[in-house]
Order: C-alpha cells, then structure tokens, then sequence
C-alpha cells in the first residue's frame, strides 16, 4: 500500500483530536460548535439548497411493483 504523507498527516491529526476529547464525538463537535461560533461574521453560510419538488420518477407514477400481493396470483418467474 502507498504511503500518503498527506493522508497520514490527516490521521495524526484525527488521532490527536480523538484523543483529546477521550473519543467522544459528542465532544468532538461541541467544540467544533463553539470554534465555529467564535469566527462570527468570518465564517461563511453557504444557503441551503432547494430541492425541486419532484416525484422520484419522471413521469409522475409509481414505478413497477417487484413483489407478489397476497390478493394477485404469483407471477411466472
């Protein structure tokens, strides 16, 4: 397996921040809530973005039913 210095780097850090909270996430964003609270007017929102409101098929009707009713005869498979 290829060493990534970058990507070792990156899980120092997550261990070391694991670590010091006691490997609660709980209390891992807690603080990240607290740090992002102390930027103020530094930290950028981004808007969330609107969904369309669309059926999850394009042609508007529920797709085809895979399984077998109780009331239907089974299918020949």
């Amino acid at each position: 397996m290829n060493d990534d210095p970058i990507v070792a780097s990156v899980r120092k850090v997550r261990e070391e921040l694991a670590a010091a909270f006691g490997y609660d996430v709980h209390a891992i964003f807690a603080d990240l809530r607290r740090r992002e609270a102390a930027l103020g007017d530094r930290l950028v929102r981004q808007p969330e973005a609107k969904r369309p409101n669309k059926p999850i098929h394009g042609s508007g009707e529920a797709g085809p039913v895979l399984m077998d009713s109780p009331s239907s005869p089974p299918r020949d498979r």
